[in-house]
């Protein structure tokens, strides 16, 4: 990799970061091992290991090359297939010691469980309810961020029912809201668009399991090819900043932000009558200094004076991260098709080759972007396909008269005489 290019992961681009700031002295390796979530010893090996090699150190050495521990595929698929036919109700725990004791399959129980999963034979029991306690604050600002959207009638009579997104620092309580009509994709692009703007990268996200943030679908083909998880847009997004998004099965599991819900619908609501704003446009813009008020007002000091916000990498167009993306074949005349509109291709140097696949990219201000490899792809809107041209049927029509057959001058039938004909009728008769 000497004077070449070094392909790191969103996790290794993070530690680098964090490397960084340690060699800076803007942090220390016991809090960098919090961000990191590594053990104090383990830190100090990857910090070392980072000062000798620099920004290679940082990557995995096992990084293509298969587990030495990896049972062969034959013996993971004859287990599936006694698992199938005889164990196909067992757990996990009962199935690997009967493989061992009938099949003398040897297995950990947990491999086992990975592998039913993956190959749906198996899915996770509900369990009990657990006992809940008070969970503490993170001691870090932007360790964790919970988010989610209040509807309610913000300008009582004045004017609709809205949303108001909101986000809100575990350690320090501190919020920034915006308000839209429903809780949207767009709108929780937005707010944290505000936040990473005026902040920086938080470390991770705590929403609730709302089609927006997280979705159950089956990975599309693409998807298992490639080796991807199922994502939202707002997902992808995250991905792409190397946010981390923590679901929360209750409400009172994020009810930071659910109690901060509460301070707006009571001192929001009455401040937006106080100055007579009644749509989401001015409700807006009058946000940023109330939010500033509530800040402090109620924030409070994080435990850790470490800030574990990442800044915005270098060359990093935020525009095209808060984005929605779609993939699209080329056709053969170069048009791609989207929400029934069709762009042209022009010529150019970066030409995506016909079938390829390109990202269309619709940005918040509405504008859309092609993107192939990369790199943004020239086009133009056309009104309309050209309308294929009608081949002429080479048949008649069923209702145009039909032509009498004509026989050649040299046909045997005129050289025929009547005389001929009453002969040959006696021959076959006689």
């Amino acid at each position: 990799m000497e004077g070449g290019l070094i392909t790191m992961s969103v996790k290794e681009r993070g530690r680098l970061v964090v490397m960084a700031r340690v060699g800076e002295g803007k942090m220390k390796l016991m809090e960098a091992s919090k961000v990191l979530d590594l053990g104090y010893r383990q830190t100090r090996r990857v910090y070392s290991r980072y000062v000798r090699e620099g920004d290679k150190g940082l990557i995995h050495r096992g990084r293509g090359r298969p587990s030495n521990r990896a049972k062969p595929e034959e013996v993971k698929q004859g287990m599936l297939a006694a698992y199938k036919a005889h164990y196909w109700d067992f757990g996990p725990t009962l199935a690997s010691e009967k493989l061992l004791e009938r099949e003398k399959y040897q297995v950990d129980h947990e491999t086992l469980r990975r592998w039913l999963l993956a190959a749906g034979l198996w899915q996770r029991q509900g369990k009990c309810p657990q006992h809940r306690q008070r969970r503490e604050r993170k001691a870090h600002f932007g360790e964790l961020v919970q988010m989610d959207g209040s509807h309610h009638r913000w300008f009582e009579d004045r004017g609709e029912k809205a949303c108001l997104m909101d986000l809100v620092d575990d350690a320090t309580g501190i919020t920034l809201a915006v308000m839209s009509e429903e809780e949207t994709t767009v709108a929780a692009m937005r707010v944290l668009w505000a936040w990473v703007e005026k902040y920086g990268i938080p470390q991770a996200l705590y929403v609730d399991w709302k089609n927006v943030y997280l979705t159950q679908r089956e990975p599309t083909v693409e998807e298992q090819l490639s080796g991807e998880l199922p994502l939202t847009q707002f997902g992808r997004a995250c991905q792409k900043l190397g946010i981390e998004i923590i679901p929360a099965n209750s409400p009172q599991a994020k009810g930071r932000v659910e109690r901060k819900h509460g301070v707006y619908q009571d001192r929001y609501v009455k401040e937006l009558r106080l100055v007579g704003i009644g749509d989401i446009e001015a409700a807006n813009a009058f946000l940023p200094g109330f939010a500033e008020s509530l800040n402090k007002k109620f924030a409070v000091e994080p435990r850790s004076a470490a800030d574990f916000h990442r800044p915005v990498p270098e060359g990093l167009d935020l525009r095209e991260v808060f984005c929605t993306e779609e993939r699209r074949t080329v056709s053969n005349d170069w048009v791609i098709r989207y929400k029934n509109r069709f762009f042209q291709i022009v010529q150019q140097s970066n030409l995506p080759p016909a079938k390829g696949k390109v990202q269309v990219q619709e940005h918040l201000d509405g504008s859309l972007h092609l993107v192939y490899r990369g790199r943004e792809v020239l086009f133009k809107e056309i009104d309309k396909l050209p309308e294929k041209r009608q081949k002429v049927s080479e048949k008649p029509s069923a209702t145009a008269p039909r032509k009498r057959p004509v026989p050649s001058p040299d046909h045997p039938w005129r050289h025929m005489s009547f005389r001929s004909l009453k002969r040959k009728a006696a021959w076959n008769y006689g």
